[in-house]
């Protein structure tokens, strides 16, 4: 007899947790696959000290196949699911297809960027649900210091040295508040000639910060960061991003080169193809995890309506809490319903919730105890040790080297603004030249909800398909002149493809025979630089957090125009052969002239 296979989709808290105990209580008895677009699992609640420079990128990610015995790895995103077949058909990283057949399916995609229908915010604005996005936004915030520095004219000093965060949830907050210490640390460093200092702003539609926790622990990190300078607008929100600001909804304007969109999220799309009974744009389970009327289908984290024992009638909220607990009882699950043990029903205690505030400032209430200052920054990272299952003594090792030396306020220059867009369904991986995007937006009201931590759903209008090109006037929206590659390809961040450049073929379907998840039209790819476009399918290469960083979603796209070129294109030479090999993720855009004749800096 065969060993029953098991296929987990998505690598964020519940699914790492389910391959993990799997792992475990299989005993080698059953094969166990996990479908992932990287291959380490992201400490999600960790991720504004890596915007803030507390700590390095690879801290908080802990390898899968390091870390998960007995368990297959499989790099790619879910492009569909034959129920009927038992199959899952993904797109790997470099554009190759595959299918993985499956006895047991775990789906634990996670959750997506959840945008409202506000002019201008999906061009103009960054999320922050990822690693690529942390590291753009730690070059991007320190580029804008080091100008603000420079400048001569105070107009244009305030609006680089203004920051703006939208949402104060436990992200919006945790961000607003290392971000303030960050840009303080290098301005008392290099003062600017202006006199003026950083300007940091949270705003959110709620009547306070942090909705979801005690109004002491509200009031304790309100006060931390006014404390810091931080303007805490609470019932306001944003009207409208341009290139040079903000309007918000009180009708003031503020001047600024920076907008990070902490609102929400929205369950990943994948789920919406399945064609199940569903909750709010998440997949309905029984307390056992399971999906009714398909004893093989299980689904836990962000992506599934799991019920609340201690709330009849209401489902969990979309936490990073959550989602852990559900990984762990649903493998138990997946292991009975194959012959062995029990089927346990999911149960929680509120363990209570805590938030770094930077420095030795925190505000926690471990099981109810209400805490703060610096008794609460040590239960905070106590329990951050404690909770990530790799790393610990070199996040420890961090923390102590940020106590006794200065930060390193320089930019690395890694990460594009175009290759981290706001509309997308896999924040955690950087969109790459010559290689189409997935998006998985949401225009849901939930404006103060934040990602993973605050059960934000989705609702309203679907917001308007992403431009393929950088919007003009974007904040650092412009590639940096001179990059090699040529002209980079149409639909692709960074400008136009030059002419007389072949085109890819539309992606093929999903063996459901649907298009991706989203349920938009794909659109055909050109190649950056002179090589030709991917051969084949043109398929794309994401990431979610756990609560949600496993996400894995389909990647709509939409038929390219016709090509023009922004300068006089270079003699492209014989036709390439038909089997010439992509290019690969190293080709970096070439220069784009701009229309409006704004100089803006480029882009690092």
């Amino acid at each position: 007899m065969s060993r029953p296979r098991i296929v987990i989709v998505g690598a964020g808290f519940a699914g790492y947790r389910t391959a993990r105990t799997l792992s475990r209580l299989t005993r080698h008895q059953a094969d166990i696959t996990l479908l992932n677009p990287t291959d380490y699992f992201l400490y999600l609640p960790l991720l504004p000290q890596v915007a803030a420079g507390i700590l390095e990128p690879r801290r908080v990610s802990v390898s899968l196949s390091g870390t998960l015995p007995h368990v297959r790895l499989v790099l790619g995103e879910a492009d569909g699911i034959d129920l009927d077949g038992r199959t899952v058909h993904y797109t790997g990283p470099e554009g190759e297809e595959g299918t993985l057949p499956y006895d047991r399916l775990v789906l634990a995609a996670g959750s997506v960027n959840k945008l409202l229908p506000i002019p201008g915010v999906a061009e103009h604005a960054h999320g922050f649900r990822g690693l690529p996005e942390a590291l753009y936004l730690r070059d991007h915030v320190t580029r804008q210091v080091e100008l603000a520095a420079a400048a001569d004219d105070r107009a244009e000093c305030a609006a680089r040295c203004t920051f703006v965060v939208v949402g104060a949830g436990y992200t919006g907050t945790e961000v607003a508040a290392h971000g303030a210490m960050y840009t303080d640390a290098q301005v008392r460093k290099h003062p600017m000639r202006t006199g003026m200092r950083p300007r940091w702003m949270l705003l959110d539609v709620a009547p306070r910060v942090m909705p979801e926790m005690d109004e002491r622990l509200s009031a304790t990190a309100e006060r931390v960061l006014r404390q810091r300078g931080v303007e805490v607008r609470m019932g306001t929100s944003v009207k409208e991003a341009t290139h040079d600001g903000v309007v918000l909804t009180d009708g003031s304007t503020v001047d600024t080169r920076t907008l990070v969109w902490c609102v929400g999220v929205r369950p990943d799309p994948l789920v919406e193809s399945l064609g199940l009974p569903m909750e709010r744009g998440r997949l309905l389970v029984d307390p056992h995890l399971q999906v009714p009327g398909r004893p093989e289908l299980f689904a836990c984290g962000d992506a599934a309506a799991v019920p609340d024992p201690n709330q009849p009638g209401q489902y969990t909220p979309m936490t990073a809490q959550h989602a852990w607990r559900h990984g762990k009882v649903c493998a138990h699950n997946v292991v009975a319903s194959l012959g062995r043990g029990q089927r346990k029903v999911y149960r929680h205690r509120d363990m209570g919730f805590v938030v770094d505030l930077g420095g030795a400032k925190a505000a926690a209430n471990p099981f109810g105890l209400p805490m703060s200052g610096p008794a609460a920054g040590a239960v905070t990272r106590g329990y951050h040790l404690a909770a990530m299952p790799g790393n610990r003594v070199r996040v420890a090792a961090d923390w102590l080297l940020d106590a006794v030396l200065p930060r390193q306020a320089v930019q690395l220059g890694l990460v594009r603004s175009w290759s981290v867009p706001l509309e997308s369904s896999s924040p955690e991986v950087a969109r790459v030249p010559g290689r189409p995007e997935r998006t998985g937006t949401d225009t849901g009201s939930d404006l103060g909800k934040d990602p993973g931590q605050s059960g934000a759903e989705p609702d309203g209008e679907p917001a308007k398909t992403p431009p393929s090109e950088p919007a003009k006037n974007r904040p650092s929206g412009e590639p940096a002149k001179n990059q090699p590659g040529g002209e980079p390809a149409k639909n692709q961040p960074g400008g136009e493809p030059a002419r007389n450049q072949p085109h890819a073929e539309p992606a093929k379907r999903g063996p459901s025979g649907s298009p991706r998840a989203s349920g938009r039209p794909r659109r055909a790819v050109e190649a950056a630089g002179p090589r030709p476009a991917r051969g084949g399918s043109g398929k794309p290469g994401k990431a979610s957090r756990a609560s949600g960083t496993g996400s894995v979603g389909k990647r709509p796209t939409a038929p390219s125009g016709p090509s023009r070129s922004a300068r006089p294109p270079a003699d492209p030479g014989p036709e390439p052969p038909a089997n010439q090999p992509p290019p690969g993720p190293d080709i970096a855009p070439g220069p784009v002239k701009r229309t409006d004749g704004r100089a803006v800096e480029g882009d690092s």
